[in-house]
């Protein structure tokens, strides 16, 4: 009697492409989880509203007679201001501990069985959230904010594709930052210390409490380029008003891509060193 040989087809889609799929899989999943928190979306938005028209009568009183400040006329400081209070739903600087919390119960060790690394599965869950936040969180305000205050509109046609890309990688690179404060959970346990630090920090340093052009220009220019803070909030807000020439905007974009592609290789090498640490330990 003859032998048989088994054989398995090759798959049908590329490697990549079935990367895509689960990628974009997962991001669907985190689009559907957060839309069904509309309750707190809606108060979300009227949090936000409030503490817009707070912020803008601040900076407009700032601006004073003279009508300008820090590279800001009164028009820009209102789409800075309403674009802001939108972006921060979307860009999500503060609040998120899930990792850190799943790391202190022990159920991360789920999450390394899984086929699909921790730092691409959490990624793309968070663009799945900045996805229904864009939807849910930044438009109202940006159609509440010109009923009632003067805002600065895009000169350029290639403002609103660069604001878009500009947002993108501000997702990415904040969430490489949460993802590495979160995963000192490793070797703290407990990450109130760093989280307070992050929430301290990122606030004033990426733009959040006031625009970092009110800074003198030497520390602003280091802050820009010397740290990823401003990639979170600034950039994008900036590039939506056109403050700098395109040049300098297409610029500022493509220091996010690299911030984008340093914090996610950090990140990665992050989980692998805990991981590591996980097996040493005898997790």
């Amino acid at each position: 009697m003859g032998s048989v040989t088994a054989t398995v087809a090759p798959p049908t889609d590329p490697n990549v492409t079935r990367w895509f799929r689960t990628f974009g899989a997962i991001a669907a999943s985190g689009f559907r989880r957060h839309a069904t928190y509309r309750q707190a979306a809606v108060a979300g938005v009227v949090t936000n509203t409030v503490f817009g028209f707070l912020r803008c009568y601040i900076f407009l009183a700032v601006a004073g007679a003279a009508g300008t400040v820090a590279g800001y006329d009164r028009a820009q400081l209102g789409t800075f201001v309403w674009a802001g209070q939108g972006l921060l739903a979307v860009i999500a600087i503060w609040g998120w501990t899930e990792l850190a919390d799943r790391i202190r119960t022990g159920e991360v060790a789920a999450d390394l069985l899984r086929p699909v690394h921790p730092v691409t599965s959490y990624l793309a869950t968070d663009l799945g959230r900045a996805g229904f936040a864009a939807l849910a969180r930044l438009l109202p305000p940006v159609v509440i904010g010109p009923f009632f205050f003067e805002v600065y509109l895009p000169r350029h046609w290639a403002t609103l594709p660069l604001f878009g890309l500009s947002v993108l990688l501000a997702v990415v690179v904040c969430f490489g930052c949460r993802y590495l404060v979160n995963a000192s959970a490793y070797w703290l346990q407990d990450v109130r210390g760093p989280m307070i630090l992050w929430t301290l920090g990122s606030g004033v340093l990426a733009g959040l409490y006031f625009p970092l052009g009110f800074l003198p220009g030497w520390l602003e220019a280091t802050l820009r380029y010397a740290t990823p803070f401003p990639s979170v909030l600034q950039v994008p807000l900036d590039v939506l008003v056109e403050r700098e020439p395109m040049p300098t905007e297409v610029g500022l974009v493509g220091l996010q891509v690299g911030w984008a592609v340093l914090l996610l290789a950090l990140c990665r090498l992050v989980q692998r060193r805990a991981e590591h640490r996980l097996v040493v330990q005898g997790g």
